[in-house]
């Protein structure tokens, strides 16, 4: 099985698990649980220059390459995005570069959370979904290197 295929087996397994449920309030729990299930970044790594611009809560994401793939964390102050990231990291972390570039977060709309969120918070996710690829497309250049933060590394 390649890669791609299981990204795609990762989206399908996310749209799956919210069929689960029937009602959006459900949904909304299932997100939150998830979100408290984040592993929380340390304090040190919630910094200005890894704040995602565009979110309505203060998001901070970090990036790095190791054996050909990247690899995020992220931790927000706001429940709820820290589902969405924790929804984020299980598709794009992980993953090479190309992967991350070539799949694009269609499945939310699948999900419809873009319609179910406020719009700040559906922009928002957007903006974090942006970064990831920005990561990603540094990373496509062999040359660049995104180091582990130390911090990350300690835990």
């Amino acid at each position: 099985m390649t890669d791609l295929s299981t990204i795609e087996r990762t989206k399908q397994d996310i749209i799956e698990e919210f069929a689960f449920f029937d009602d959006w309030i459900q949904r909304y729990e299932y997100i939150i649980e998830m979100g408290r299930n984040l592993r929380d970044l340390p304090d040190g790594l919630k910094d200005d220059a890894h704040l995602v611009p565009g979110c309505q809560s203060r998001v901070w994401l970090h990036a790095w390459r190791r054996d050909g793939h990247v690899h995020f964390a992220a931790d927000s102050d706001a429940t709820i995005v820290r589902g969405l990231i924790a929804l984020l990291l299980r598709v794009y972390s992980d993953r090479t570069p190309r992967e991350i570039i070539d799949t694009s977060a269609e499945f939310f709309e699948i999900l419809e959370l873009g319609s179910h969120l406020s719009g700040s918070r559906a922009n928002g996710l957007q903006a974090m979904v942006r970064r990831i690829h920005s990561y990603a497309g540094v990373c496509l250049d062999d040359g660049a290197s995104l180091d582990m933060p130390a911090e990350m590394a300690a835990q």
